[in-house]
């Protein structure tokens, strides 16, 4: 894994496309995903989380790449490009680690607790992984520059911790625990080091 010093020290150049390039292939795959839904009778939102039924499990996989329409879609990408990108360009190794472990904690989560004859979709947990990774990584560190950036994560994007509360057709479980696996991925990756500082 890079050190702080190496993060700082890149991207430059072609490195600035480099580290993007998985993220924007994770996006693709979702509006791809879409399109085969929307143009054929796949219904591939079905193989989304499906609570407590063991037919629901593989749905942790498949349910991030899985979404209500374009609208829904629309409203996933830009966050998950420009949070998933921060990430990647600082270590595109944190950043699959963020995603996997972000993704695995949303949806056990949400298959224990969502509501019964349900099927969870979208990528908005992830977000709310990378959210909350974001904003909460320069405590575990003790990073004032990774501190800094929660701060300025927060003023673009704090008001979206809002979707933490209950509300009527959204699953909010998702949203609560992909912004849990986001905190556990910031612990698990930078709370303990003790060779980064606020100096």
């Amino acid at each position: 894994m890079s050190t702080v010093a190496e993060d700082l020290e890149r991207p430059r150049g072609l490195d600035l496309v480099a580290p993007l390039i998985p993220v924007c292939v994770l996006v693709a795959v979702m509006w791809f995903s879409e399109l085969v839904d929307a143009a054929t009778s796949a219904n591939l939102d079905q193989h989304g989380i499906i609570p407590r039924e063991v037919d629901g499990l593989d749905g942790i996989l498949w349910a991030p790449f899985l979404h209500g329409g374009f609208g829904h879609l629309v409203a996933n990408t830009l966050p998950f490009l420009i949070l998933g990108g921060a990430i990647a360009l600082g270590s595109l190794e944190r950043f699959f680690l963020v995603t996997v472990i972000t993704m695995l904690v949303c949806g056990v989560g949400t298959w224990l607790t969502g509501p019964d004859y349900t099927v969870h979709i979208g990528a908005s947990g992830v977000v709310f992984g990378y959210l909350t990774y974001l904003l909460s990584r320069g405590l575990f560190a003790r990073h004032l520059g990774y501190l800094l950036g929660g701060v300025l994560v927060f003023f673009f994007y704090g008001g979206a911790l809002w979707g933490l509360l209950p509300s009527p057709g959204v699953s909010w479980q998702g949203h609560l625990f992909g912004a849990l696996g986001g905190i556990l991925a910031a612990w698990l990756l930078h709370g303990r080091r003790g060779d980064e500082s606020l100096a």
